[in-house]
């Protein structure tokens, strides 16, 4: 009778889904412990804990924070429910507390974008950083239009230069895509936002003036900046901390090698064809942009995932309890959002590392803008280029950025170097935030250098390849300097990593908007070499922060409420 009775309860279990058997289990056991004297059992009993493929596991915990990091916002609801849960063990940093927490199915859940093919994560960064390139390659392709756009709107050259500078204005407020992507998730912001970039491309090639011209353009930069914003994190869903070097490396190339090219590809475009042609271009290759997103980029940010995987179970065992952690959140979206937008503003004016890293990297970036104006005033007037010649004059700059981007593995190495040395000195091997800054103490001389090379080889009879040199060391200067300042801003404000980059690109980009503005009036006014060798001059002043905050970097830290210790 015994054995038909058993026979019978195994035959139950087996018609049950995975989620029915634990709990069936756990209530079975949870009787018999009554029934023999035992009390009531805890709720945490081994028994009644979920597989461990639903618990938050550190490995999902780490990648938790590391995806809400790179977006701001998210990093501060994580420390506020960790205060509020109190968490004060190990069990409970492995999301033990709550046995009904999703988690990842250990290191090899399927669900996981860290275990797709190799290939088609890098399809994935392939094609949203050429979504990045897009995007900046869309605000410097605009310059070559001038001529025939000016004369079809009888507008001034400095009139038309607005429109540069709105694009990147819109630019500049993209961080606020970043905490909707913590909602929402990064597919219907990558789709959302370049379909609104292709929508807002058509006023521009079909303008009838120049006032259009510059309210699209601005619209345009803030559509398209989603991808400057987000796609970072999406290096972070697909790649570990120590497999991320070379796609995060890549995507922090191609937003800066956009406005290299653009001055090329916009001057053959309009050397050998109508102005309107520029943005018909740019139509075709972000509807095309648009269509490889839909077909070949899936949604990755892990919280959002963890959601789908929660409701999936909840329908299979039709338990309410089983939740993702981002579904434990109270934050509303316009909280949220007002987070986002207010974090950079207090960290710009409390933290002078933080201001003056920014200002410093804002002027490169508005030097960069500001050399599409002075380029062609220079390579015109004194060795006669047309406007494709003028174009491949970027490519000294396209060249550097490259070669400072591959040279990421030496400064790795450097880093490394100063962890040991900090071995040998006290005993433990730990990397510093200042670590972060050697690439921009090589940078500054190279910066400075470079322009002072380029600003006094501007005349005729110097070859126009000497200055081209001088343009070079430049940007290979100032791509060490991004990548040395933004790694440096993440490690020292961790807890606020996307708040910094923020404020980061909000200055940067604001400088960059404002810089042409006023660059041709100054090479007229200055002459080619003096109006340089001013910008050289005030790089000269900034060129020993970098040292000076590697030094005593620390100490400055220590004495901040939002920087780590």
């Amino acid at each position: 009778m015994e054995e038909k009775l058993e026979a019978a309860r195994h035959s139950e279990i087996s018609e049950r889904g995975p989620y029915e058997e634990d709990l069936s289990i756990s209530r079975e056991k949870s009787q018999e412990d009554q029934e023999s004297g035992g009390g009531f059992v805890p709720i945490r009993t081994t028994a009644a804990a979920p597989p461990s493929s639903r618990r938050l596991s550190k490995d999902t915990a780490a990648s938790l924070r590391r995806e809400r990091s790179n977006n701001g916002w998210g990093v501060d609801d994580l420390e506020a429910d960790a205060d509020s849960d109190a968490p004060s063990s190990s069990a409970d940093v492995e999301g033990e507390h709550d046995p009904f927490e999703v988690g990842w199915d250990g290191d090899n859940d399927p669900l996981n974008p860290r275990n797709l093919p190799i290939w088609r994560k890098w399809v994935i960064i392939g094609v949203t950083s050429f979504g990045s390139f897009c995007v900046t390659n869309a605000s410097a392709i605009y310059t070559a239009t001038y001529t025939q756009m000016n004369a079809e709107f009888g507008s001034s050259r400095l009139v038309a230069t607005i429109g540069l500078s709105t694009f990147v204005l819109g630019i500049a407020l993209g961080p606020f895509w970043s905490p909707l992507a913590e909602f929402y998730g990064r597919r219907p912001i990558y789709l959302c936002s370049f379909a609104a970039f292709v929508m807002w491309l058509i006023p521009s090639a079909v303008a009838k003036n120049i006032e259009t011209m510059i309210v699209v353009r601005f619209f345009q930069g803030l559509a398209g900046s989603a991808f400057l914003s987000v796609s970072g994190g999406t290096v972070g869903d697909l790649f570990t901390r120590d497999t991320m070097l070379a796609p995060m490396a890549i995507f922090a190339l191609a937003p800066f090698i956009g406005p290299a090219t653009g001055p090329l590809m916009g001057g053959l475009i309009n050397t050998y064809t109508y102005w309107r042609w520029t943005h018909y271009f740019l139509l075709i290759w972000s509807f095309s942009l648009l269509v490889g997103v839909a077909l070949f980029v899936p949604e990755t940010y892990h919280p959002v995932l963890l959601k789908r995987k929660a409701h999936r179970i909840r329908k299979e065992t039709g338990d309410e309890r089983w939740k993702a952690p981002m579904e434990k959140s109270s934050r509303s979206v316009t909280k949220t959002v007002a987070y986002s937008l207010l974090r950079p503003f207090q960290i710009l004016i409390s933290e002078p590392m933080c201001l003056i890293l920014d200002i410093y990297s804002a002027i490169l970036l508005g030097m960069l803008y500001l050399f599409f104006g002075a380029f062609p005033l220079i390579f015109k007037n004194n060795h006669g280029f047309n406007l494709w010649q003028v174009g491949l004059t970027f490519m000294g700059l396209l060249v550097a950025m490259i070669s400072a981007v591959l040279s990421t593995p030496i400064w790795r190495r450097v880093r490394e170097g100063l962890a040991e040395k900090r071995r040998k000195e006290t005993g433990e091997a730990r990397s510093e935030p200042e670590d972060q800054l050697p690439p921009v103490i090589f940078a500054a001389p190279l910066i400075t250098g470079g322009l002072f090379l380029f600003g006094f080889t501007t005349y005729p009879d110097i070859h126009w390849i000497v200055p081209i040199i001088g343009s070079a060391v430049f940007g290979l200067g100032t791509m060490l300097a991004f990548s040395g300042i933004f790694t440096f801003l993440v490690d020292a404000y961790p807890k606020y990593a996307a708040s910094a980059l923020a404020g980061n690109a909000l200055v940067r980009c604001s400088f960059a908007a404002a810089f042409p503005l006023f660059g041709i009036q100054m090479y007229e006014k200055l002459g080619y070499q003096w109006a340089t060798g001013l910008l050289a001059f005030i790089t000269l002043a900034l060129l020993p922060f970098p040292y000076i905050f590697f030094v005593y970097g620390k100490r400055l830290r220590a004495r901040s409420r939002f920087a780590t210790a």
